[in-house]
């Protein structure tokens, strides 16, 4: 990996978690394969732990990382370090963590349910949904996580919840109060005629490189070739639909300041479709999309 990229690296499907431990378990194995550890491989180690520091405070690398960085801090890699390496990797990518996301996402589903099952949705409810939400962000990317994250944090923000707002968050809760099993997971609902009132992800984690970007709606900032062009420069793709292999879904901000999926059409509706069949589609808001470009740029310029 280029030495510019380590701080937009970002793990965001199971295949890419499953590369990165995969790595490090040969790292692990490579070291120790002749009983003899010298610097070198140490460096080598080290430049594993490098590339994963910027998303060391999330799951699953908040506790990954630190175990790395505990067994370096001596310079040796003792067979007990090697051990315990080799044990949490084998956990993290066994069936059991992703049974663990899957458990998570079903709880939230019910959660939500349950908040909306009597009809009315309070301030302290959706407080509440919203620590449980913030302990449980290893889900982020995962439908309906970012969605109701992102409904919350936008109701909340005025520090109350008018009509308008109660019915969005009604309507869209109500989608969950009669799936308590497999279903919710396996068959997920899609509204038909409705108006589908999930928001952009809140504050996320964006990755050019190698990655793949679709745009929606206008923007006064920039043109499409324009907005492209920011991508392309900073090593990411740009397609003209939405797909199963789409990464980033950047929705223009100049269009309802409610931001509800009706007003930007055909390609919002799809993404939101995908993500309920399992697509780790982001849906991005262009302020956060410029946040994220401002920042790369800074990085490749070596002032990060």
């Amino acid at each position: 990996m280029h030495k510019d990229l380590p701080p937009y690296f970002h793990i965001t499907t199971k295949a890419r978690l499953e590369k990165s431990i995969n790595s490090l378990l040969g790292i692990v194995e490579g070291i120790c394969a002749d009983a003899k550890i010298n610097p070198t491989e140490i460096g080598f180690l080290r430049s594993w732990v490098g590339e994963h520091l910027a998303v060391a405070g999330k799951h699953p690398f908040n506790e990954l990382v630190p175990v790395v960085m505990r067994a370096l801090e001596d310079g040796v890699l003792s067979a007990e370090e090697q051990q315990d390496i080799v044990w949490l990797c084998e956990r993290l990518r066994s069936n059991s963590y992703f049974d663990l996301i899957t458990a998570d996402m079903q709880r939230l589903h019910a959660l939500v349910g349950a908040i909306a099952a009597d009809g009315e949705v309070t301030e302290e409810e959706l407080r509440g949904l919203s620590s449980w939400l913030a302990e449980h962000d290893h889900l982020k990317t995962c439908w309906p996580y970012d969605e109701i994250d992102s409904l919350v944090t936008k109701v909340l923000s005025d520090g109350r919840i008018d009509d308008e707002e109660h019915r969005l968050i009604q309507g869209f809760f109500a989608e969950f109060v009669a799936l308590y099993d497999d279903r919710t997971i396996a068959s997920p609902l899609v509204a038909e005629n409705a108006l589908l009132t999930g928001l952009c992800a809140v504050c996320p984690e964006i990755s050019f490189s190698d990655s793949t970007f679709c745009f929606s709606g206008e923007s006064s900032k920039h043109s499409r070739s324009e907005l492209s062009g920011l991508v392309q420069g900073l090593g990411g793709k740009v397609v003209s639909g939405v797909s199963g292999k789409l990464n980033y879904l950047v929705i223009g901000a100049d269009g309802n300041p409610c931001w509800a999926y009706a007003c930007y059409g055909r390609k919002v509706e799809k993404a939101v479709e995908l993500r309920k069949q399992g697509k780790r589609i982001v849906l991005v808001h262009e302020h956060d999309f410029h946040d994220a470009v401002a920042d790369a740029r800074t990085g490749l310029d070596g002032t990060y």
